[in-house]
């Protein structure tokens, strides 16, 4: 080694011991990053510390530590019984949790809300997790047969179709004969192929050269359908509950389930609808659409519920709990074809030249490049909407369907159990109870994401 190098290389002892690197793990490493890393972050932290003394600790008092938990009456929870203050009056919801849970159905029947909830939770937790096999089957069933075999144990109806459709529609043209009953039987189908063609020229547009396949399909499905709606007729012998004896969280989560379910499919051919180069698919889907967000949910509700029966004639009637079901749905989709639509805007013109280098078809090229990655992309905008449908399912009390909420409000009028913690605890109960659904949901989102995310996956 020659002098000149030697003199470029400094002597250990001559060089200062430095520190540790500060720890960027664990606890103390977390805190420093998000709680004490700037002046700014320290205030934050220090008022959320305010808050959460303001907050937590009178809410705790009153849900728990001063809390009554036994009791069969009003006296349990009156201050001058117990000779404390009285907070949460939980056997109030213990007395009324069959309200709660079923509303005002039959109680010899509940064992069909039981197996709605049942098979509904275990046909709908294997299709949350990636990993569990049979995963098609599994969506057939919990999409296809299981929305039919609820219908049919919660109203305890028979697959009496055909009846219903000749009686209910008058279908029958006032003819109480075979020949009569035929006629009803050929008009049926007529109208049934007819909602296939439309709906046929309606959707094959969004298939480009798959139009001639795509409707061939569907008027094949319409006209098995309008078959199996015609000829079937099962008798089950089950006892029929009207749907205004329903209530609770039974009305909550139909409603919700059924608004979720209808939404996001056809919020997908609005958005789809409405970037058509096709004008009457077009402007069709942008007038429904600016229509239904145009107006105000409880103004559907109120139509449907006061306004509709006038313009349907005599012999038409339609169940006050569909025609909530029908405007939620209709609105919900709305504003769920917008959210779609911010998605696919999203997706970059190199997507689309890509999937065409490929030889991908218009609807193949939708529906194996484009939409994914656009449904990816919206995933908080789609579960926000679930969330507000979710909350928003409390305005049908004020149509007079007993949804939790409304359950709750009835059965504080019960004067057995008029205590002065009475309102609150029911409040606060279904609180907790629409914040364990919106916030499951929240999380499974985010969940979601993380696994769909595959740009940060290492």
């Amino acid at each position: 080694m020659s002098l000149d190098t030697v003199a470029y290389v400094a002597p250990v002892d001559l060089r200062p011991q430095e520190p540790a690197p500060v720890s960027t793990r664990g606890a103390y490493g977390w805190a420093r990053a998000h709680l004490f890393g700037s002046i700014g972050q320290v205030l934050l932290t220090l008022f959320g510390i305010w808050v959460i003394y303001v907050v937590v600790p009178p809410l705790l008092k009153f849900f728990i530590f001063d809390a009554v938990w036994t009791g069969t009456g009003r006296d349990a929870c009156l201050p001058e019984t117990v000779g404390r203050p009285v907070g949460a009056c939980w056997p109030f919801i213990a007395a009324k949790w069959n309200q709660i849970i079923y509303g005002f159905y039959p109680e010899a029947e509940r064992w069909r809300v039981n197996t709605v909830y049942f098979f509904g939770a275990a046909l709908l937790l294997p299709l949350m997790f990636p990993k569990v096999p049979y995963k098609r089957l599994n969506a057939l069933a919990f999409f296809g047969i299981y929305p039919v075999a609820a219908f049919v144990l919660l109203t305890g109806g028979d697959l009496d179709l055909r009846n219903f459709v000749l009686g209910w529609f008058g279908l029958d043209l006032g003819l109480a004969s075979a020949g009569g009953l035929r006629v009803g039987f050929w008009l049926q189908f007529l109208i049934v192929t007819g909602i296939a063609v439309g709906i046929g020229m309606l959707v094959c547009p969004f298939f480009g050269g798959e139009r001639r396949s795509v409707a061939k399909t569907i008027l094949k499905t319409f006209a098995v359908i309008g078959v199996v709606l015609l000829v079937v007729d099962i008798d089950l012998g089950l006892v029929p509950v009207e749907t205004r004896q329903w209530g609770g969280l039974l009305v909550t989560l139909v409603i919700a389930v059924t608004g979720i379910t209808v939404s996001l499919p056809f919020g997908i051919l609005l958005a789809l609808g409405r970037r058509s180069e096709l004008p009457l698919v077009k402007y069709a889907s942008i007038i429904f659409i600016e229509f239904w967000r145009g107006v105000p949910l409880i103004t559907v509700l109120f139509f449907a519920t006061y306004m509709l029966p006038l313009f349907l004639p005599g012999r038409f009637t339609i169940d006050g709990l569909l025609r909530a079901l029908v405007g939620v749905a209709l609105f919900a989709s709305a504003y769920m074809a917008e959210v779609v639509r911010a998605g696919l805007q999203a997706i970059p013109k190199g997507q689309y030249e890509g999937a065409m280098a490929l030889g991908l078809r218009s609807g193949l090229m939708m529906r194996l490049v484009v939409l994914p990655q656009a449904l990816k992309l919206v995933i908080p905008g789609i579960v926000n909407n679930f969330i507000g449908l979710f909350k928003d399912t409390t305005l049908v009390l004020i149509v007079s369907i007993f949804d939790l909420l409304g359950i709750l409000r009835a059965a504080f009028t019960d004067p057995s159990w008029a205590t002065p913690t009475t309102l609150f605890t029911g409040f606060g109960f279904a609180g907790i109870v629409y914040f364990v659904f919106c916030y499951g949901m929240s999380r499974y989102s985010m969940a979601l994401e993380r696994r769909l995310d595959r740009n940060r996956r290492h």
